[in-house]
């Protein structure tokens, strides 16, 4: 079948290889080779991470932009649109590029399957080895060790956060998963891990492998100062920096650990105007994002493990009291429901389980049925997200808060039903 658009060639590669996920370097290193790509001038950084990855691509993606460097970025999943993943200059790539990538992921795979992930990472390393860049930015997407995105040694490792997610692939403790993610380090070459009490694993990987560990809190970290905050690396310090939102430590983490990134990558200190784009560039659409629409206050977050839905609940707790708050939320079939929905159990009145669509989708009477259990009162069901925007907007009085929240399947029809999504 030809593929003219490029919602055809998504669809066939939905189908190219008979598993969602397979973890795996062989045949993407092979494809790469046959490719024969390039690395680009100035160096790769790759961040792995359970949360906080897209959101620390993307401040250093500003960071390297202020610093004068032309940068392309790879980062999943997408919200609504799949050119959301691969961006040049700050700039979703086209159509017409996306399609030059596949047909040449394709001409060189030849006989050999990728999966869906696969064919995007390989994709997008085309694109940027077509473009003049400084550098490359890239979001690891499932663990490290055996991601596509590991194929292209970095320069520069970053390690955000390690918590349960994707155990069937990554393991049952923190330590297993800690040492899938460590696989992005690399011999003689810094490597960063951006959150407190850093796992036993990391140490011992990063020594093992001759990686130059960095440490939040020891080599690098940040400072909250009313209004205002300071970001230090080594012997460097940045004060004065404007406060994001939701500027609370998880946020500052992040924004240090890319910041410290970008200073080795860059391998000077950081300008000023580094520091200050990152903080005004905020998280990307769909972390705790805010609005009001009707005298409702709408909060839309891709929270899908039980660590980001433990931070959610904190931002909640925050938050000045609503009169009521219902949320709009569903949970692919991977995820751990209980442990995922408990923190926020005694901050929701009302619960709107939404259907999804997609092979890894969790039924939303499944969902329904362990919210009673866990003690939820008011649980309904909805057909799709748009129903369960409407329907949380149908029940919400002048006042309520609605957050939706549980997957990037379900925030980014939300967002685009708020008219949030251009």
């Amino acid at each position: 079948m030809a593929r003219r658009s490029l919602a055809d060639w998504l669809r066939w590669q939905e189908g190219l290889h008979p598993a969602d996920i397979e973890l795996g370097l062989a045949r993407v290193s092979e494809v790469a080779r046959r490719l024969g790509l390039p690395r680009p001038r100035g160096g790769i950084l790759t961040v792995a991470g359970t949360n906080g990855k897209g959101s620390t691509l993307r401040f250093a993606e500003a960071a390297l932009a202020a610093a004068g460097w032309h940068c392309g970025a790879y980062s999943s999943p997408h919200l609504l649109r799949y050119n959301e993943r691969i961006r040049i200059g700050g700039r979703p790539a086209g159509d017409a590029a996306l399609l030059a990538a596949f047909a040449a992921v394709d001409d060189a795979r030849g006989e050999l399957p990728l999966t869906y992930f696969e064919f995007g990472t390989l994709a997008a390393a085309w694109l940027f080895a077509e473009q003049d860049l400084d550098g490359w930015l890239l979001e690891v997407g499932l663990g490290g060790r055996l991601d596509a995105v590991n194929v292209f040694d970095p320069d520069v490792s970053l390690i955000t956060t390690v918590a349960l997610d994707h155990e069937r692939w990554l393991g049952t403790n923190r330590e297993q998963v800690a040492a899938e993610k460590a696989g992005i380090m690399r011999a003689g070459r810094p490597a960063f891990y951006g959150s407190a009490d850093p796992p036993a694993a990391i140490l011992a990987a990063a020594s093992a492998r001759g990686a130059r560990l960095e440490l939040a809190g020891r080599d690098f970290g940040w400072q909250a100062v009313g209004d205002r905050w300071a970001w230090w690396y080594r012997d460097q310090r940045i004060d004065g920096l404007p406060r994001p939102w939701p500027g609370d430590a998880a946020q500052f983490d992040d924004l240090a650990l890319a910041l410290a990134g970008c200073s080795a990558l860059l391998s000077r200190e950081l300008p000023r105007a580094s520091a200050e784009a990152a903080a005004r560039a905020g998280s990307p659409a769909g972390r705790f994002q805010r609005v009001a629409r009707e005298g409702r206050e709408w909060i839309v977050d891709v929270a899908h493990n039980p660590q980001a839905m433990a931070l959610l609940a904190r931002r909640l707790a925050d938050l000045p009291p609503a009169p009521r708050t219902i949320a709009v939320a569903a949970l692919l079939e991977d995820k751990d429901i209980d442990a995922c929905l408990a923190p926020l159990l005694g901050q929701v009145d009302a619960w709107i389980a939404c259907e999804l669509t997609g092979t890894r989708a969790r039924p939303a009477s499944e969902l329904q049925a362990r919210l009673s259990q866990a003690g939820a009162t008011s649980v309904s069901i909805a057909g799709s997200p748009r129903q369960g925007c409407e329907r949380a907007a149908a029940q919400a009085d002048a006042g309520s808060r609605i957050v939706v929240c549980g997957s990037f399947l379900l925030a980014g029809p939300a967002l685009e039903w708020l008219g949030l999504y251009s």
